[in-house]
């Protein structure tokens, strides 16, 4: 991690240029209207708010419940906006979404370790079209059909890995999103372990980005000019070179098996195919898909790791999900992509975990491309803004009794599920993830085939903490115990099923 003590002391004789820098680009912020920023806590009078040092969209959530369903923070020159609302959420992110299609500068993780050409950072305009074209192109609802049996396959594979050692359900999830996503990205259809040096890499960038994308914590964000201290840039230039190298050399395995007909599709081959026409350069290409592959096999995992959770904490609603499914599959065959509109129940758990504990608590930073007025009050062109997924899915006129898992709120009388509820696991607007159909159907598949072989409860001598998870943009649940039970028969009984599955796709 970066030394940020002792780098900032070496800037501290930048101090009054920064403070210069920052009245001006203050005033650059500041509304044209008359009207005032959303209410937010107090913050001083020349460095604005304090950000939380952690847990941060909870503290968020908080200052939402006292201040009002929209806040305004000062972060040093710049207005920071926090959405905590769903109809707050629609009526600005979604209604008003292409008013917030842009990304604020992101200096560090941006321009230093990406040199803008990470699409999730990728400000509005030309090239950020061009490279979401290209994702939603390959990434689309019909397109995602089409991995069913990469995704059947790993999943097949999660029950298995649990049979053979139940403490690894977690790495068994990870190894189920990093296995999927390489295929889908890469093609690459060897069997993927998580110590698999191209996993090892990509779970330390993460890690990496995850770190410098918190809001706060780096100062080189709200000032800029540190970036010209000598030696504060010197990591984060490294690990740029190890990151580059990554995804060149996944893209170049591939182009060189496209050239000897040896590529299997992807989305990789599919660019490669398709560079021309999309107007990408090499170096946009290599980090499309190495965005996607690093993305994907992060956010899938956590969610399988969610569906256990919940699974295990919630027994009554475990077991109506089996008894849909006993009802709906049987004993004879486990559950396929082809039963997913039979099975409301399971859909309805799925969009619970999501809600109950999102992948994403805080969610990724929005900027306004010019003022939106709301209600009275005015987000100022250039605030950076974000729809708390957390606060969101806390809104007790939405979700009632917020916090109690209840699978049954999406269910109409009818027991379909719901067309008027909905939460944004996956962002909004504009900047909404490009993987969400993919993402969707594998923890499905993950969830249907758990719960259609195990009665998963917890271990009653190491209970699971519920608030567990590790503070970051992701929310990694931490190590937790559960017990996996077949359900039909014994061990070897489900071993012959899993055998079987999906043979014929």
């Amino acid at each position: 991690m970066i030394d940020l003590t002792s780098l900032e002391f070496k800037a501290l004789g930048a101090l009054v240029a920064l403070v210069l820098a920052g009245s001006f680009l203050r005033s650059k912020t500041r509304s044209r209207s008359r009207l005032p920023l959303p209410p937010g806590p107090p913050g001083h009078w020349l460095f604005g708010n304090a950000l939380p040092r952690a847990n941060q969209s909870q503290q968020f959530a908080e200052w939402i419940n006292t201040y009002g369903p929209i806040i305004s923070l000062r972060v040093g020159p710049r207005v920071m906006v926090i959405i905590g609302r769903h109809q707050e959420s629609v009526d600005i992110m979604e209604k008003e979404g292409g008013l917030l299609a842009d990304r604020p500068r992101a200096v560090a993780a941006g321009e230093i370790l990406s040199r803008g050409l990470r699409m999730i950072l990728a400000p509005a305009g030309e090239q950020f079209r061009r490279l979401r074209k290209a994702a939603h192109t390959h990434l689309q609802a019909k397109a995602a059909e089409s991995y069913a049996p990469i995704q059947m396959d790993a999943a097949r594979d999660v029950i298995l890995d649990i049979l053979d050692n139940p403490k690894g359900h977690q790495a068994a999830a990870n190894r189920y999103a990093a296995s999927v996503i390489l295929r889908v990205t890469y093609g690459k259809s060897t069997p993927t372990a998580t110590d698999a040096p191209e996993i090892v890499i990509i779970q330390k960038m993460l890690k990496r980005f995850q770190m410098l994308m918190r809001p706060g914590a780096l100062l080189i964000e709200r000032y800029p000019i540190f970036r010209y201290v000598p030696g504060y840039t010197t990591e984060l230039e490294e690990w740029r070179r190890e990151e580059s190298q990554l995804f060149h050399d996944q893209l170049n395995r591939v182009s060189r098996e496209l050239a000897t007909g040896k590529a299997g599709p992807s989305f990789a081959r599919y660019l490669l195919e398709n560079q021309s026409s999309h107007k990408l350069s090499d170096e946009e290409m290599a980090y499309l898909a190495g965005s996607l592959f690093g993305a994907g096999s992060d956010t899938t995992a956590v969610a399988i790791m969610v569906v256990v959770m919940a699974s295990a904490c919630y027994p009554k609603a475990q077991q109506k999900v089996q008894e849909e499914l006993d009802i709906v599959i049987g004993r004879d065959r486990a559950p396929t992509f082809d039963d997913y509109s039979s099975l409301p129940q399971i859909e309805a758990f799925m969009l619970e975990c999501l809600r109950w504990r999102p992948v994403t608590t805080l969610g990724f930073a929005h900027r306004a491309l010019t003022d939106i007025v709301y209600k009275g009050v005015c987000i100022p062109q250039g605030a950076i803004v974000f729809g708390n997924h957390w606060a969101i899915s806390r809104d007790p006129s939405v979700y009632p009794n917020p916090d109690k898992f209840d699978p049954e709120r999406w269910l109409n009388s009818d027991g379909k599920i719901r067309e008027d509820l909905k939460f944004p696991s996956f962002g909004f607007g504009r900047r909404i993830c490009p993987g969400q159909h993919i993402a969707n159907r594998s923890v499905f598949i993950n969830l249907a085939l758990l719960l259609w072989s195990f009665k998963i409860t917890q271990d009653p001598e190491n209970p699971i903490d519920q608030s567990g998870f590790v503070d970051g943009v992701i929310a990694h649940p931490k190590p937790f115990a559960a017990c996996f039970q077949p359900r039909f028969g014994d061990e070897a009984s489900l071993r012959t099923v899993m055998a079987k599955y999906g043979e014929g796709l």
